[in-house]
């Protein structure tokens, strides 16, 4: 289903709503002006914020930015404050965003490259307070941002919404997303998963191998630094137990109730020793972390994609950042990357391609399975 676009704001709509404010509105800014604050902070107005400043400049109040007469230095922190407080979550709190490369150990380094990755972010810009718009040049309808450093979320459909909203109380029922890719992973967990969560894929093994298989790759999971539900790995205890799988710790694992949840992965450990299967993960001696670990993961997330046991665009999501993005970005996994940012995109899932796009990225997954493993480049 499309989502209609909002209508563009005119400068006889953007006088009307600065006329139910309560607040001092001085002249607004030329044309000339508006550029001239463009240049000088180095962003772009959306198409809804500069008509809105041209019919007027909201000054009464210390929440409205004075991009007239305001301090060049409050002005410049106002824009700055989004990424710091991205920054700050980085340091402080271990955000870390899904599809960002693999975090660094260090301190120090996480915040370089994070820093790094944030420069190609388009800019939010101050409406009010810590309400932001998107700064994209000859745009419009982006919805209104609230923004305290990664608790971001929607105020507003778009700009005359978010007044509304704010001021009167009264937002229209009209459903929006976020329409800057980086900015939609806090506001609505992103159009992918969140990747450092559990794996979301259903249970597929209907052989004792498979569930062994299933067994292992979950533990190869958990080498690599992945978490998993206890449910996950009662569910494939389980399954091993009805395939006939024999251990005598599997039917403990598969036993447990909610109440002894503590106990699943000293009882998932005892499981694999006593299938022999610690013994036969690989260690990690390579300049790349955990890189045949990594490599074995991709190839079972593709397994799963193509036979419908996880999401493609999930499994896209997945292999973009614990394989493409830790491997150091690897050619022969560039078609599934760009295929998996084609299934993101907002303009595409308002298009209605979605099915198809995952179509795409199953037929990926075929293609790499049915190549040499490794894939080559």
């Amino acid at each position: 289903m499309n989502t209609p676009s909002p209508p563009r704001l005119t400068l006889d709509a953007a006088r009307a709503l600065q006329a139910m404010l309560r607040t001092e509105i001085g002249p607004g800014l030329t044309e000339r002006e508006l550029d001239a604050v463009e240049t000088r902070f180095g962003f772009t107005f959306a198409a809804d914020h500069r008509v809105f400043l041209s019919a007027g400049l909201p000054h009464g109040s210390s929440g409205w930015p004075d991009w007239r007469d305001g301090d060049p230095e409050d002005l410049a922190g106002r824009l700055a404050r989004p990424v710091e407080g991205v920054l700050f979550d980085v340091k402080h709190n271990a955000f870390w965003h899904p599809l960002w490369p693999s975090r660094p150990a260090e301190t120090s380094e996480a915040l370089r490259v994070a820093r790094t990755e944030l420069e190609s972010v388009p800019q939010l810009v101050p409406v009010y307070g810590h309400r932001y718009l998107p700064g994209t040049a000859g745009e419009h309808g982006h919805p209104v941002l609230s923004v305290m450093q990664t608790d971001i979320i929607l105020y507003g459909n778009d700009l005359a919404d978010y007044v509304h909203h704010e001021f009167f109380g009264r937002p229209t029922n009209r459903l929006a997303h976020t329409t800057v890719a980086f900015w939609s992973y806090f506001t609505e967990g992103g159009p992918g998963i969140d990747v450092t969560l559990p794996t979301p894929f259903t249970p597929y093994a209907t052989s004792a191998q498979e569930a062994v298989d299933c067994l292992r790759t979950l533990a190869l999971e958990r080498l690599i630094g992945r978490q998993h539900y206890p449910e996950q790995l009662i569910e494939a205890g389980l399954t091993a137990l009805v395939l006939d799988v024999e251990t005598e710790s599997l039917p403990l694992l598969a036993g447990l109730s909610r109440s002894e949840h503590e106990q699943t992965d000293a009882l998932f450990d005892q499981v694999l020793d006593e299938l022999g299967l610690l013994q036969t993960l690989p260690a990690d001696t390579t300049d790349l972390p955990w890189e045949a670990a990594r490599w074995e993961l991709v190839r079972w997330w593709l397994r799963l994609v193509v036979n419908g046991s996880l999401d493609p665009g999930a499994g896209g999501d997945l292999i973009t950042y614990e394989g493409w993005g830790a491997l150091a970005h690897p050619q022969s996994l560039r078609p599934l990357v760009d295929k998996t940012d084609a299934y993101n995109d907002w303009a595409a899932i308002r298009r209605g391609d979605r099915d198809q796009l995952a179509g795409s990225i199953v037929e990926e997954a075929g293609r790499l399975l049915a190549g040499p493993w490794p894939p080559l480049g």
